[in-house]
């Protein structure tokens, strides 16, 4: 049930509920994740960054494609992240029926037509296609960005760009941050600026939740337990993912928290049985844990049981 990332997330924003966008970079990830949609009935977006595709090379999309292909859900494999239009176009000659081209580190004019350009393309072979205005504080393969950095979405650029672009569509930028670390404190979201967002592109425009992980304080301290270190780590509260969800965000990105459970479970795994060796015996256990952490957010997004 290989299908393009605005017909799932179309639907959702209809029906008022969430979808995760969930990166993988290799085997047990992307079965963790297509297990724990079909385990849901949910639909689900799998996303493979650049970076993950230099890593896994022909074989990992190959493997993502065939298996997204084959799933009991609808499901749309993404390109996150997109540096270029040359990235956007390899991506889409691999058969990624979902992409995104990410120049939100340029200037306004700058990014408007270069994911002009990139939207065209995307649609003249089927696919959707997803930009981003703002910029995030955190890191995300290229982008590394300062908090002091930071620029929040202009909800008047949002509905011009939309507009010029043709994108389908948008990442904000409302407080979020990539990686473990979401700012000094608690992370705020700018739920009025969502909201705001919203009502000028419309109420059926998908809008799209960039580092947007809970980082489980439950997992956190299993990873220092098992001897990992890690700073003061913290996420996105649930209730604020479900509340950004009503006021517009149909999807929802989620890459940290399957880190941090795959992490947590190798180190589990090798403190506990010095002896062990055999990698299935140490993958397995991870993709388990991942597939428990995907399914928890397929719950929480409202998704369970729509496919």
């Amino acid at each position: 049930m290989l299908v393009t990332g605005l017909e799932i997330l179309s639907k959702a924003r209809r029906e008022g509920y969430g979808v995760g966008a969930f990166n993988t970079n290799n085997m047990e990830i992307t079965q963790a994740i297509l297990q724990a949609a079909e385990a849901k009935r949910s639909p689900v977006i799998i996303a493979l960054s650049e970076g993950a595709m230099r890593y896994g090379g022909k074989e990992l999309t190959t493997m993502v494609h065939e298996s997204a292909r084959d799933a009991r859900v609808p499901v749309a494999v993404h390109l996150d992240h997109g540096s270029s239009y040359e990235s956007v176009l390899r991506a889409l000659y691999a058969g990624f029926t979902s992409v995104m081209i990410d120049k939100s580190g340029e200037d306004f004019e700058v990014n408007v037509a270069e994911s002009k350009r990139a939207a065209e393309a995307a649609h003249a072979v089927g696919a959707s296609i997803e930009a981003e205005l703002g910029r995030l504080a955190g890191i995300e393969e290229h982008v590394a960005v300062d908090e002091k950095d930071a620029l929040l979405t202009n909800p008047r650029e949002a509905e011009i760009f939309v507009q010029k672009t043709g994108v389908d569509f948008l990442a904000v930028a409302v407080g979020t941050s990539h990686g473990p670390y979401k700012g000094k404190g608690k992370p705020f979201i700018d739920h009025e600026r969502i909201r705001e967002i919203a009502a000028l592109l419309g109420e059926d425009y998908p809008l799209v939740l960039h580092g947007a992980s809970g980082v489980p304080q439950e997992l956190v301290q299993r990873f220092r337990a098992a001897g990992g270190e890690i700073g003061d780590a913290h996420g996105i509260a649930p209730e604020d993912v479900q509340k950004a969800i009503t006021e517009g965000v149909a999807k929802i990105n989620t890459d940290t928290d399957l880190r941090l459970a795959f992490a947590v479970r190798v180190r589990e795994v090798l403190k506990d049985d010095p002896k062990v060796f055999d990698p299935r015996k140490v993958l397995g256990p991870a993709r388990e844990e991942m597939q428990r952490v995907v399914e928890a957010r397929l719950e929480l997004f409202g998704s369970s049981g729509k496919a």
